[in-house]
Formats: C-alpha cells, sequence, structure tokens
C-alpha cells in the first residue's frame, strides 16, 4: 500500500487556477463518496482552504493512486488534466507523511505557524472518518498528525510572535496597557489597514471605536463595522480627549497631528497614556510626538521591525519542528511497515488452533477413558507447547518487519509456515465486508441527497 498527496498551493498555483479547484463544503461528502470509490484508492481525505486544495490517498499501486485521484479531480471540476498538472504537487509515502505534518503544524502556510490549518485539517479528516472513507492508515496517520501539531504550538513559540503589521501594533499596545479591555479607539482616516488594524484591537477587546475622516460619509461606514462612532477631522482634538488608541493612516501630504496640536489635549487628559500607530507613508503623525510624556508613538518602520525580527523568530522556531518531525515520521514509518504483520500473526494464531484442534481430537478418540479433568490439563498444557513455540517466530518476525527488507521477510514467513490460503482467505472476507460498508453507505447517501433535493 502507498500514501499518496496531490494538491495545489498557494507557491505552486496562481490564484486564478486555485480558485477553480474549491471543493464547496455541501459537496465534499459526495466527493469523499466518489473518490473513495475509485479503482486502486482504499482510504481518503480531501483537505480544502482559501490558499491549498489537497487529496490524501492511500492506494494499492502509487501509479494508479496518481492516475485515479487526477482523474477525479479533472472531472470534479470539469477540467482536463493538462490543463492543470504543471501546478499540481504529487508526494508518495516518507514525503506525503512529511507534507501533512507540516501543513498541520502550519510550516507549509503563508503564515508561518498560524493555527488555523490545525482545524482545519482536523475537520477535513472527521468528515472522512464519519463517512468511513478512511481506514487503519489514515486513522493513525492523522490523529498523530493533529496530537503532533498540538504538540508543536504547545511547546514552541512558533505561533507566539506577530507577523503582520496590524498584529505588530496589538502587541505594542498590550506590552503599555496590558489589556485592551474597555479602551477606546480613534481612527484618523479610513485607510484598509487602519480598518485591519482595528478589527484586530477590537477582537483583543477594545470597545468604542471612533472613526475622523475628511469624507464624513466614508468615517460613517467603517465607524459602523464596529457599533462605533463618526466624526470629521474638525472634531479631531475632542475625540482625542477620550481615546486610548489612535491608529492613522489619512494619505495626506503633510502631518496631521503633532505635538502642538496635542500637548493642550494631554493636559486636558491628565497625561493618561496614549498610544499612536502611524501607518501612512508619507507619515501624518510628527515625530515630535515623542517628546509628549506618556505618548506612545510608532510609525511603519517600527513596526514592520518588529515583523522582520518575529519572522526570523519563527523561522528559529520552525528549525525546532524539522527535528520533532522527522522523530514523527520515523514512529509512523516503524508502525506502518510493521502493519502487514498482523495479517499473518493472525493467520498463524489461526493455524495453530486449526492444528491444534485436531489434535485433541485425536487424543480424544484413540483415549475415549479420560475424565473432563484430564482432557482439560492435557487441553491445556498442549495449548501452552503451541504458544511457546509461536512466541519467537512472532517476535522476531515483528522485528525484521521493521528492516529494509521487511517485505521479503514476510514473504518467507508466509511460504516457511505455509499461510497463502488462510490469507487469501481472509483478504477476500475483508474485501467482501468493506465493499458490503461501502454499499450501506452509498445507500445512505442517496437518502440523503433525496431528502435535500
Amino acid at each position: 500500500m502507498d500514501i499518496l498527496v496531490l494538491g495545489l498551493n498557494y507557491k505552486t498555483a496562481p490564484v486564478e487556477i486555485r480558485e477553480k479547484f474549491v471543493f464547496v463544503d455541501d459537496q465534499t461528502e459526495r466527493a469523499l463518496h466518489l473518490l473513495s470509490q475509485s479503482k486502486s484508492i482504499a482510504e481518503c481525505v480531501i483537505v480544502g482552504t482559501c490558499n491549498r486544495t489537497e487529496v490524501y490517498v492511500v492506494c494499492d499501486q502509487a501509479s494508479m493512486g496518481r492516475d485515479y485521484a487526477m482523474r477525479f479531480l479533472a472531472e470534479w471540476f470539469g477540467v482536463s488534466k493538462d490543463s492543470f498538472r504543471e501546478y499540481l504537487y504529487i508526494k508518495e509515502n516518507e514525503q506525503a507523511i512529511d507534507h501533512l505534518l507540516r501543513v498541520a503544524a502550519g510550516l507549509d502556510s503563508m503564515v508561518v505557524g498560524e493555527t488555523q490549518i490545525l482545524g482545519q485539517v482536523r475537520d477535513a479528516f472527521l468528515l472522512a472518518q464519519r463517512l468511513q472513507v478512511t481506514g487503519t492508515v489514515f486513522n493513525t496517520l492523522f490523529k498523530q498528525a493533529i496530537t503532533f501539531a498540538k504538540r508543536v504550538h504547545t511547546e514552541t513559540a512558533i505561533g507566539q510572535n506577530a507577523v503582520s503589521v496590524s498584529y505588530a501594533a496589538v502587541e505594542l499596545g498590550k506590552k503599555i496597557f496590558g489589556s485592551f479591555a474597555g479602551k477606546s479607539v480613534l481612527i484618523i482616516g479610513a485607510g484598509k489597514m487602519s480598518e485591519l488594524t482595528a478589527k484586530h484591537l477590537h477582537a483583543n477587546g477594545a470597545e468604542r471605536v471612533t472613526v475622523a475622516n475628511r469624507t464624513l460619509k466614508r468615517a460613517q461606514l467603517l465607524a459602523e463595522q464596529f457599533q462605533g462612532e463618526a466624526c470629521t477631522m474638525e472634531q479631531l482634538p475632542q475625540a482625542l480627549l477620550s481615546a486610548d488608541v489612535v491608529i492613522s493612516s489619512t494619505g495626506a501630504n503633510g502631518y496631521v497631528l503633532g505635538k502642538k496640536e496635542l500637548a493642550p489635549i494631554m493636559k486636558q487628559r491628565n497625561h493618561r497614556p496614549l498610544f499612536m500607530v502611524d501607518i501612512a507613508v508619507p507619515r501624518d503623525l510628527n515625530p515630535d510626538l515623542h517628546e509628549l510624556d506618556n505618548v506612545y508613538l510608532y510609525d511603519i518602520d517600527d513596526l514592520e521591525g518588529i515583523v522582520a525580527s518575529n519572522l526570523e523568530e519563527r523561522s528559529r522556531e520552525a528549525k525546532k519542528v524539522e527535528g520533532m518531525i522527522a522523530e514523527e515520521i520515523v514512529a509512523f514509518t516503524n508502525w506502518y511497515q510493521t502493519l502487514g504483520v498482523a495479517p499473518l500473526i493472525a493467520a498463524l494464531q489461526e493455524k495453530a488452533l486449526v492444528v491444534h484442534s485436531e489434535a485433541m481430537r485425536k487424543i480424544e478418540n484413540k483415549l475415549p477413558g479420560l475424565t473432563e479433568r484430564e482432557m482439560h490439563i492435557i487441553r491445556k498444557t498442549t495449548k501452552g507447547i503451541v504458544n511457546q513455540l509461536m512466541h519467537d517466530p512472532i517476535v522476531r518476525l515483528k522485528e525484521m518487519a521493521a528492516s529494509r527488507k521487511g517485505e521479503e521477510v514476510l514473504d518467507i514467513f508466509t511460504e516457511l509456515f505455509a499461510l497463502e490460503e488462510i490469507l487469501a482467505r481472509n483478504e477476500q472476507e475483508s474485501v467482501w465486508e468493506k465493499k458490503k460498508n461501502r454499499q450501506q453507505l452509498t445507500s445512505s447517501e442517496a437518502v440523503l441527497l433525496s431528502r435535500k433535493n
């Protein structure tokens, strides 16, 4: 069996390509059912976000798995394979495992270390598991990846440093105020960056938002997003009296506020701390504001410096995660390599049970006068002998299956103990059971779809 991932993301495909490969939420269930019915594919999970679309499959042969997964993508989205082949990445086995661990931990995200992707991977797996299109391999791999990603964010600082200007502004404010709970935010101008920063401040507890702008109507539109108030630039001095945080981005050619204008206002405020963020280029806030007590002024260069420093810190933390990923791959690979041992052990135990039962039947026929107690002692003793004889071969089999020649070892073991017939029968029964479950599942899906329609 092989593990594959096929996908497109922000690194490999432009947005005009990515937007053609989006699984709509209410159609993902049907997509998973169809993919699971594809030839060669035994298990599957679909991970879809705004920046990536990925199909994970367990297949009985890598080349066939690739072909059928690509065919599925082409048919589902109504495009030719040639139209997206150059944007598609395909990873197999260890590389696929490595990729999933990186994705879940946020190492493959546009913003390194972000945690949203972990929830998206978890939801994708839980959906596939609920639909019974995962099995032993993916149930183990995805649970391991999710647990690993949680450990990464607990044991490292990869997600703790702000990596956007707006987040950096919020983090700076926390150092000054400790908390934004109950604080008032004044936005000077209605630029996009000001809006984004205001959203982060509001999400971190800032309760009152006032927007000052040359055009009152535009100020009102932005203020409505936060159930705030709007005012004109002429009313700015009054708005500054109650503000705790000022975010400025007007696009003006000169300074809109300096020491001369703010000094008398700070007196009226009893020099209550004022946190000011100037995101404008050219700057809105005169650097002479630094001379005022309890005024904390930061411009775009200050924030970008913080972002660069934090990105560097995240990169250092990412290197720690690299080592953790290598350990996870070894752990999963060791488990995966011994996966083929279970059917062999079961087959050997089944054969031993048959041999033991036949021996007991012969003893009972040849010694009909034995009491029930005597039969019990013989049965228990002979069963102990059988178990002791099987113990060492089973232990050695598990050890050798994890080696490079693991597949060859399994074949030799099968031939040595003549387990071919039992294995073939058990495999056939397993396939029949899976088929039966899938047919039942497909019927359930049909009922569900008919109700929706």
